[in-house]
C-alpha cells in the first residue's frame, strides 16, 4: 500500500490543498492520502490559528465522500510540539511494514529540511514528494545539503514547466520526487484576511468549510482562540 502523508495547519483547508492531494495521488498512483492537521501549539496562543478541533472538523468535512482521502489525528492528540520524524515513526507502526509512506511537502518547507529534527533519518524512512510553492524555485535545490548533486538544467526545466517530474535517488532511502503541478492560486493567509474583512471567498473554499467558518464565526477580528465571538 502506498500512502501519502499531507500535513499542515489547514487554517483553513482550501481548494488548492484538495487539488494538490488529488493530483499527487493520481500521478504517483497512491492508494490513499492522509491529511494530518497540526495540534494546538503548546504553551502558546495564536490569534490567527483556529483551535485544532475546528481545523480537524473542517478537514473532515472537506474530504468527506472523496475516495482515497482520509484524516489522521496523530498530531492533534500529541500534547507537545510535533516533529515530522515522530509522526512518520508513529504512522509506520500504525500501518506496518507493508505500507510505503510518501511525505508530501511544499518546496519552501523542503528547502528548510536540513534544520528539521533527524532530517537525514527522515530521508531514509519515507519517500519525499516536493510540490511547487512560489516564489521558491526548484533551482534552489542544486546545492542543498543532505541531497546528492542535482543537475541544474533538470531543475530549471521543472521551474519553466518544460518537465513535470524529476526522480532523485537518495542514498539508503526510498527516493525523492520533485513534482511540478499546475499553479493553484489560493493562500490560507489571504483567505483569513478576506474573512477578517467580511469577505467570504467561496471560490477558494469547499462549501462545507465555508459554512463551518460562518457557523462558528472563525477568523473574525473579535474572535478569540476558541472560535467563538466574544
Amino acid at each position: 500500500m502506498k500512502i501519502g502523508l499531507f500535513g499542515g495547519t489547514f487554517n483553513p483547508i482550501h481548494r488548492c490543498h484538495l487539488t494538490i492531494a488529488l493530483q499527487v495521488k493520481e500521478r504517483l498512483s497512491l492508494d490513499r492520502i492522509l491529511f494530518i492537521p497540526t495540534g494546538d501549539p503548546p504553551h502558546k496562543s495564536s490569534a490567527s490559528l483556529a483551535e485544532a478541533r475546528h481545523r480537524l472538523a473542517m478537514v473532515r468535512g472537506a474530504i468527506e465522500g472523496t475516495p482515497g482521502l482520509m484524516i489522521s489525528e496523530v498530531e492533534i492528540h500529541r500534547p507537545t510540539k510535533s516533529y515530522s520524524i515522530e509522526t512518520v515513526r508513529t504512522l509506520q507502526d500504525e500501518w506496518g511494514p507493508e505500507a510505503d509512506l510518501f511525505f508530501i511537502t511544499g518546496l519552501d518547507a523542503f528547502l528548510e529540511l536540513p534544520t528539521w529534527r533527524e532530517a537525514a533519518v527522515l530521508l531514509r524512512l519515507c519517500h519525499f514528494v516536493v510540490v511547487p510553492r512560489p516564489p521558491s524555485r526548484f533551482a534552489a535545490l542544486s546545492s542543498m545539503p543532505l541531497l546528492p548533486p542535482l543537475d541544474p538544467r533538470a531543475l530549471a526545466a521543472l521551474d519553466r514547466n518544460r518537465d513535470d517530474r524529476l526522480e532523485v535517488a537518495v542514498p539508503d532511502g526510498p527516493g525523492l520526487t520533485l513534482l511540478a503541478l499546475p499553479p493553484c492560486e489560493a493562500s490560507a493567509s489571504e483567505i483569513r484576511e478576506k474573512l477578517r474583512k467580511g469577505i467570504t471567498p467561496s471560490n477558494l473554499l469547499p462549501a462545507s468549510v465555508e459554512s463551518y467558518i460562518i457557523r462558528h464565526r472563525l477568523y473574525q477580528e473579535d474572535t478569540d482562540r476558541t472560535g467563538v465571538k466574544g
